[in-house]
């Protein structure tokens, strides 16, 4: 996607260990001109799927997977990294951040997540494939069905494609591809 790129390489920064910093438009401050073309990406790209539920991974996933909820007519849940004091019975598995260093808990309540549900995970990042393992994991204790992943950026050097890809997920689409952050340097894959 050559205005997700072109973005990526003119206000992305790449910090040492391999971590690019799109806080400026992405996930921290959000460009909603862009968001919006991402999630009209992400419509035309899983058209096919008859997704009946977005899910993603608070907080970095839920801009794009509402703007993309919002165009696919489609609820979007997240799932949750503490547990509210008002949920009831939920399914929860655990998740290790490459970002943060730290494992985590993920919970969905089981009204928001059936075996009826045709699922598109939406995230900001793929990079080890970690929270996609995750989702799948939260999908496969409520009988959902994974129709496919989206992501708005892949580090295409840290395997997570096809950690996903070895777990069944087949249907994966990434907007933006990084193929290497070496020497502090932003090196993407061209459309």
């Amino acid at each position: 996607m050559k205005i997700l790129c072109d973005k990526i390489l003119r206000d992305g920064l790449c910090l040492d260990g391999g971590i690019l910093k799109v806080d400026s438009f992405i996930n921290h401050q959000i460009d909603p001109h862009l968001m919006m073309q991402i999630a009209k990406e992400f419509q035309q790209r899983f058209a096919q799927e008859n997704i009946s539920k977005i899910i993603t991974v608070e907080s970095s996933g839920i801009a794009p997977a509402v703007m993309s909820g919002y165009l696919m007519n489609v609820p979007v849940v997240f799932a949750k990294k503490k547990k509210p004091s008002t949920m009831g019975v939920f399914f929860e598995t655990e998740v290790r951040s490459f970002t943060k260093r730290e494992a985590y808990t993920l919970i969905v309540g089981q009204d928001y997540l059936t075996k009826e549900d045709r699922i598109l995970f939406i995230d900001d990042f793929l990079a080890y494939g970690n929270a996609g393992l995750g989702i799948i994991d939260l999908c496969r204790q409520a009988g959902a069905t994974i129709a496919g992943m989206g992501f708005v950026i892949e580090k295409g050097f840290q395997q997570g494609r096809t950690v996903l890809q070895k777990a069944g997920i087949e249907h994966i689409e990434s907007l933006a591809i990084v193929e290497s952050l070496e020497n502090n340097k932003i090196n993407l894959k061209q459309y």
